[in-house]
C-alpha cells in the first residue's frame, strides 16, 4: 500500500522502527542495521503548510521485507482516532513570517497590545539603565519640580494681597464684604492662595520633568504624539482656569449675592471664600481635560469616534452629574454653567478623534 491506510488493513504487521532522510541530505545512522525510509526532497510533505504524507512498509524481524502473497482486502476504520491522525491534512493557505491565513502579524494583533508592547524596530536607540540609575534619575527630577514648585510658593506669597485683592474682585463690586473671623485666618489665607497660585506656575516645570523621565522608554510613534498631548492639556487647563474666573466664578457668586439682597447683609468669611474659589478654579481646569483623555483612547484604539458620539445620551447625564460633584456650590445655574462646557468638549473630542480615523 502506498498510504497510511496500508499500515491499517495489514492483519498483523511487525514493524520495526525505521530512520527518514531526504536525497538532497545526508542519511541518519542505522541504529541496529534498521531499515530507513527514504523520501523525495521535492516531496510537498516536506514544504511548509503542505500536504504531508507517510510511506511505511511491514518489515520481519530480521529486517527483511515480509511476502505473504497479494493482501487480504483492506478494512475500513471510519472513526478510528489513529487513521484520523494519520490522514492527510486538508491544504490551507501557507505560513509566511509567522502569519497565519495570509495576516500579517501587525494584522493580528490589536491596537491595544501594539500600544502595551511595541516592536523593538519602533524603539529609540537609547542606553539601557539599571534600576537604581532610574531610581536616582527620579529623585532627582522630584528635586527639581519641588525646588521649581517652592520658589514659585515664594514668589506668589511675596505679593499674596495683590492676588487676594485680585481673585475678590468678582464680588466686591456688588458691595460683598470679607471678615477675619479668627487671629490668623486671613495669613492663612494667604499661604492658601500662594500655594495654589505657586503649584500652577510650577506646573510647567512639573510636566517638563514627567515627559524627561518617560520619554526615553516610548517609541518614535508615540514621540510624536506626545507633543500635541502635552500642548493640547496645557492649553485646556490654563483655558479652564481662565474661564471660571471669568465667567462660571462670578455667575455663581452674583446668584447668591442676588438671593440673599434684602433679607441679610453679605459678609463673608475670607477663609471660605477662597476654599470656594480656588476649588471651583482648579476643578473646572481638570474637567476640561476630557478631550484629552478621549483623544488618548482613540489613539490606545480602546473607543472610537462613531462610539463616542453613539452614547451621546448617557453623556449629558454623566456631564450635569460630573458638575455637581466639581462644583462645590448647591446651586443650579452654576451646576449647568460647568456642564455645558464639558458637554460640548465631550463631543468635539469625539468628533476630533473620529476625524483623525480613531
Amino acid at each position: 500500500m502506498g498510504s497510511a491506510g496500508a499500515l491499517l488493513s495489514h492483519p498483523r504487521p511487525q514493524l520495526q522502527p525505521c530512520g527518514v532522510h531526504t536525497s538532497r541530505s545526508r542519511p541518519l545512522p542505522r541504529a541496529r542495521n534498521l531499515p530507513l525510509l527514504s523520501l523525495p526532497a521535492a516531496a510537498p510533505g516536506l514544504q511548509r503548510g503542505g500536504r504531508r504524507r507517510l510511506r511505511c512498509a511491514a518489515v520481519n524481524g530480521d529486517g527483511g521485507p515480509r511476502d505473504e502473497g497479494p493482501p487480504p482486502p483492506r478494512e475500513e476504520y471510519p472513526s478510528s482516532r489513529l487513521g484520523a491522525a494519520l490522514e492527510d491534512p486538508a491544504p490551507g493557505p501557507p505560513m509566511e513570517n509567522g502569519s497565519f491565513g495570509g495576516l500579517s502579524q501587525e494584522e493580528e494583533q490589536s491596537a491595544l497590545y501594539n500600544f502595551l508592547y511595541p516592536s523593538k524596530e519602533l524603539l529609540p536607540d537609547d542606553k539601557e539603565m539599571s534600576i537604581f540609575d532610574h531610581l536616582e534619575e527620579l529623585r532627582e527630577r522630584i528635586f527639581i519640580s519641588v525646588l521649581a514648585v517652592g520658589a514659585a510658593i515664594l514668589g506668589c506669597f511675596a505679593f499674596s494681597k495683590d492676588l487676594i485683592l485680585l481673585l475678590e474682585a468678582p464680588v466686591t463690586v456688588q458691595g460683598v464684604r470679607f471678615l477675619q473671623l479668627s487671629p490668623g485666618e486671613f495669613f492663612f489665607t494667604t499661604i492658601k492662595v500662594s500655594g495654589y497660585c505657586g503649584l500652577l506656575l510650577g506646573s510647567p516645570i512639573i510636566l517638563y520633568e514627567i515627559i524627561a523621565f518617560v520619554l526615553p522608554g516610548l517609541t518614535k510613534d508615540e514621540r510624536k504624539f506626545l507633543g500635541p498631548i502635552v500642548l493640547g492639556s496645557s492649553v485646556l487647563f490654563y483655558l479652564g482656569i481662565f474661564f471660571s474666573y471669568t465667567v462660571l466664578s462670578p455667575a455663581a457668586l452674583n446668584f447668591f449675592v442676588n438671593y440673599a439682597d434684602g433679607a441679610v447683609e453679605s459678609l463673608w468669611s475670607i477663609d471660605q471664600y477662597f476654599e470656594f474659589i480656588l476649588v471651583l478654579m482648579f476643578s473646572t481646569g481638570l474637567s476640561f481635560q476630557v478631550p484629552v483623555i478621549q483623544l488618548l483612547l482613540g489613539q490606545v484604539g480602546l473607543v472610537s469616534g462613531d462610539q463616542m458620539l453613539s452614547i451621546w445620551r448617557y453623556v449629558v447625564v454623566g456631564a450635569v452629574v460630573a458638575a455637581a460633584v466639581l462644583t462645590p456650590s448647591t446651586d443650579p445655574l452654576t451646576q449647568m454653567l460647568l456642564a455645558g462646557p464639558l458637554l460640548g468638549l465631550y463631543l468635539g473630542g469625539a468628533w476630533m478623534v473620529k476625524l483623525i480615523g480613531r
